[in-house]
C-alpha cells in the first residue's frame, strides 16, 4: 500500500485531499456544537431570545440581497448569455421546494448544470491524459457523452433528493408543531402569535419547519391576509399535509369554527399517519433484508451445508470410477 502510494502521485493526492476534508468536516461540526452551547447557555443565562432573532433574519427583505450568484448571473447575461428557462415556472417550484426560494435560483440553477456539461467532460479527459491511460477514440466519446449526460441530470436528481428529504423532514416534525400550536391557541393567543411563538420554539428541534412558521409570520406583519399566507406556505413546503392544513385553517375562519378543535382533529389524525408511516417502513425491512440474505449469506450457507457431503461422495466415487 505505502508502495502504491509512493508510485501514484495521483493517488496520494486523494488520500491527502480526504483526509483534509475529515479534519474540516469534524472541525465545522465541533465548531457548530460549541456555538450551539454557548447559545444556549447565554439564552438561560440573560433571558435573550435567539430563536426569536433567527427566525426574524430570514426576512423577506433579504431575499432580495445582492449576493456573489447573483452578481454572477447578473455578470453573465449582460456578457449576452441569457440562463431564463423555457420552463421557468415550473423549475421555480422545483426549487422552492428545495428550499431555494431566491428569484435567480432558477438562473444560478442553469448556470451550474451549463458548467458541469461541459465541465465534467473536461475533467474526466484532463484526468485520462494526466494519469496516461487514455483508451481508444471510441471509448473516450462513451466516456465524454456518459460525463456530459451526469452533468446534465446530476442537478436535477439533487434537486429532487433535497426536495424530498426536506419534505420528510416537515412532515415528520408536523405533529409536534401541531400540538404547541393548539396549546398556545388554548391558552388565548391569536393565529399570529401562535404561529410566531411555535416557529420560535422548534428553531432547533425542527429548523425547516421553523422556517416555514417565520416565514407565514413575515407576511402577516408585512400585510398579507391569512389566507393568501397559508398558501404561499402550502406551496413553499409543497406537502400534501401542510396544504391540508393550510385549507383547514382557511375554511375555520370562513365558516367560524372553533380553531382549537380542528387543530386537536389534525394533530390526531397526523400523528396517526406518522405512526403509519413508521410501521410501513418496519414491515419493509423483511423485504429488504431478503436481499443480501440470498445474495449474500444463503450461498455460504449451501456451501459450508453441502461441502461435507460433496467430499464423502468424491471420496466414494472416485475410487469406485478409477478401479481402486
Amino acid at each position: 500500500m505505502v508502495q502504491l502510494v509512493t508510485e501514484y502521485p495521483l493517488l496520494r493526492f486523494g488520500i491527502l485531499l480526504g483526509l483534509f476534508a475529515l479534519v474540516a468536516v469534524g472541525v465545522y461540526f465541533a465548531f457548530s456544537a460549541v456555538v450551539a452551547r454557548q447559545l444556549s447557555r447565554r439564552r438561560l443565562v440573560d433571558g435573550t431570545d435567539y430563536a426569536d432573532r433567527a427566525v426574524i433574519s430570514a426576512s423577506l427583505r433579504s431575499q432580495n440581497t445582492e449576493s456573489a450568484w447573483l452578481k454572477l448571473v447578473n455578470g453573465i447575461e449582460k456578457a449576452g448569455l441569457s440562463l431564463v428557462d423555457t420552463r421557468d415556472d415550473s423549475l421555480r417550484k422545483k426549487l422552492v421546494a428545495a428550499g431555494y426560494t431566491a428569484t435567480y435560483a432558477p438562473r444560478v440553477y442553469t448556470l451550474l448544470r451549463v458548467v458541469l456539461i461541459f465541465g465534467l467532460p473536461l475533467l474526466v479527459f484532463g484526468l485520462m491524459w494526466w494519469t496516461g491511460s487514455m483508451p481508444s477514440v471510441f471509448k473516450t466519446y462513451l466516456i465524454v457523452v456518459v460525463a456530459a449526460l451526469a452533468g446534465l441530470y446530476l442537478p436535477s436528481v439533487f434537486i429532487a433528493a433535497k426536495a424530498d428529504r426536506r419534505q420528510r423532514d416537515i412532515i415528520n416534525g408536523f405533529p409536534d408543531a401541531l400540538d404547541l400550536m393548539l396549546v398556545c391557541v388554548e391558552a388565548g393567543l391569536g393565529m399570529d402569535a401562535a404561529f410566531a411563538r411555535v416557529g420560535m420554539e422548534m428553531v432547533d428541534s425542527h429548523p425547516r419547519l421553523a422556517e416555514q412558521f417565520g416565514a407565514v409570520v413575515l407576511e402577516l406583519r408585512a400585510g398579507r391576509s391569512h389566507e393568501d399566507a397559508l398558501r404561499r406556505m402550502a406551496d413553499r413546503a409543497g406537502a400534501e399535509e401542510i396544504r391540508a392544513f393550510a385549507t383547514l385553517l382557511i375554511q375555520s375562519s370562513k365558516l367560524g369554527s372553533s380553531i382549537a378543535q380542528t387543530l386537536r382533529v389534525y394533530a390526531s389524525e397526523m400523528r396517526e399517519r406518522r405512526r403509519m408511516r413508521a410501521e410501513e417502513k418496519a414491515h419493509r425491512l423483511p423485504v429488504l433484508l431478503s436481499v443480501p440474505l440470498v445474495g449474500c449469506m444463503l450461498p455460504v450457507m449451501i456451501g459450508v451445508l453441502m461441502l461435507p457431503a460433496v467430499i464423502r461422495v468424491l471420496r466414494n466415487m472416485i475410487p469406485a470410477m478409477t478401479g481402486g
